[in-house]
């Protein structure tokens, strides 16, 4: 019941099985009829057979030559469209931006087409990154289907981008996460969801929406995929000035067999706030990291209501001044839940940005105290499953901000202080909808992350097909 991860499709490329111009036709094939499968999936909002079929070609010659670029080489992947990709719209989920086709790949988009990968296009997302369901109504994008349920939301705003890695579309995709952008949608999807640290990958050609929470991150059917893209992607970037000083990224420990001389830190009183099914599962995960050695120690972590505010505030303040002309200009043509968040926005002061960042400097403060003690931080991804699609949803969008903030709450932490985390799915709830583990580490340690990470992958000790699923290996 495995999803098909990259490293098989490697695997069988390369054994000569299967060639990339054959999982291309598959793909091509698929992408056709999740258009017009009822209701439509809106994964991938655009892509071009062309395109696709190009990459795909100049591919397969590399496996009969032996000269494969990289582990990612014929390897179908898709990026979310708040990236620039040749020759795409770059949309950012509105009906207003990317009139014309990019002429000029993001950074991103630039590596994974230097390592071989085949990008099958660009998949949806809310709204110019505004929400967490990945609700959607308007013409180009419309609600992207979980695939487990396809009633029920996928989260966001990386929606398109989880989705495609859940139903099989493709094993590898980017997100960009400022307030659980990446790990929400992978959470709700069943699949892993990797945020670097600030600054760890480069988001240069993304539309800089909120510069000081914005991390880019890899979304995958597996934590050893995540492992290989994040490996290829985390480099400074001379066009990235906040990723300049970061030390050399490496994958060091990450196949050890145990967890022995891990501390691993929770703060219970935090670590319950989430339904009683999330709970469940999230606390036998724990017992099963201590199971492998690892020691379990209880920590604070202070100030988490001011986090959560200073977080919001720092987030729309910028995006909000980012967003400034086209709030002018194009407010008729935003979905209603936009204008609300951006007209929410402006009701911050300079004084209210000033105090957040304060309370940033000191929360960093408090972590960097933490993780003299601990290597990392454990949590529940996100404190519920999924929630269900309305009708009014598909024509008005949807606004839950009680759902957003819980749907936040293990995330923001993150964003806020710019730590990596990582969620990988490790159960489901009685209705059949996935649940998520989430661990935290110190500043540029992404390798605990995934150590940890693979770990997991063994607790969970069934994967679920999701109920819209795609074989790109038949």
């Amino acid at each position: 019941g495995r999803l098909v991860t990259g490293s098989q499709l490697f695997l069988s490329c390369r054994s000569g099985k299967l060639t990339p111009s054959q999982v291309a036709k598959n793909i091509i094939a698929m992408l056709e009829d999740s258009d017009k499968s009822t209701p439509p999936l809106r994964a991938i909002v655009q892509w071009d057979q062309e395109q696709i079929m190009l990459m795909a070609k100049a591919s397969t010659a590399r496996y009969r030559s032996k000269c494969t670029l990289s582990y990612l080489d014929g390897i179908p992947v898709c990026l979310k469209e708040e990236f620039k990709v040749v020759p795409y719209h770059h949309r950012v989920g509105t009906v207003y931006l990317g009139t014309e086709p990019e002429t000029e790949d993001a950074t991103v988009a630039k590596k994974l087409r230097e390592a071989g990968a085949i990008i099958i296009g660009v998949s949806n997302m809310h709204e110019l990154g505004t929400g967490t369901t990945g609700c959607n109504p308007n013409r180009y994008h419309k609600i992207p289907r979980n695939p487990y349920k396809p009633n029920h939301f996928t989260g966001g705003s990386s929606s398109g981008s989880a989705a495609a890695v859940a139903a099989g579309l493709c094993p590898v995709a980017i997100g960009t996460d400022g307030g659980g952008s990446v790990r929400i949608p992978a959470s709700f999807c069943g699949v892993v969801g990797l945020k670097g640290t600030f600054g760890r990958i480069s988001s240069h050609g993304s539309l800089p929406l909120s510069y000081s929470t914005v991390s880019v991150g890899p979304i995958c059917t597996s934590v050893a995929d995540a492992a290989i893209v994040y490996s290829i992607l985390a480099e400074p970037d001379p066009l990235y000035p906040y990723g300049l000083k970061q030390p050399k990224a490496t994958l060091s420990d990450m196949c050890a067999p145990d967890l022995k001389g891990l501390k691993l830190g929770v703060d219970w009183t935090f670590f319950k706030a989430c339904d009683a099914e999330v709970l469940s599962v999230c606390e036998k995960a724990v017992e099963h990291l201590q199971s492998l050695g690892a020691s379990v120690v209880e920590v604070s972590l202070p100030e988490m209501e001011e986090v959560r505010v200073a977080h919001v505030i720092c987030i729309l303040s910028e995006m909000r001044d980012f967003l400034q002309p086209d709030f002018n200009k194009h407010f008729q043509e935003m979905n209603l839940d936009t204008r609300a968040n951006l007209a929410l926005a402006s009701q911050f002061t300079a004084l209210d940005y000033i105090t957040a960042n304060r309370q940033r400097t000191r929360s960093m403060r408090f972590l960097r105290e933490i993780f003299t003690t601990v290597n990392c931080i454990l949590t529940p991804a996100v404190a519920s499953t999924a929630p269900r699609i309305y009708e009014s949803d598909l024509l008005t969008g949807s606004s839950d901000l009680s759902f957003t903030v819980r749907s936040m709450r293990f995330m923001q932490l993150g964003n806020f202080t710019g730590i990596p985390g990582l969620v990988v799915p490790i159960g489901y709830s009685t209705a059949g909808l996935p649940i998520s583990f989430q661990v935290m580490a110190k500043w540029w340690d992404e390798a605990v992350l995934l150590r940890i990470g693979l770990k997991l992958e063994q607790f969970r000790y069934q994967t679920k097909k999701p109920s819209i699923y795609y074989n790109i290996l038949s």
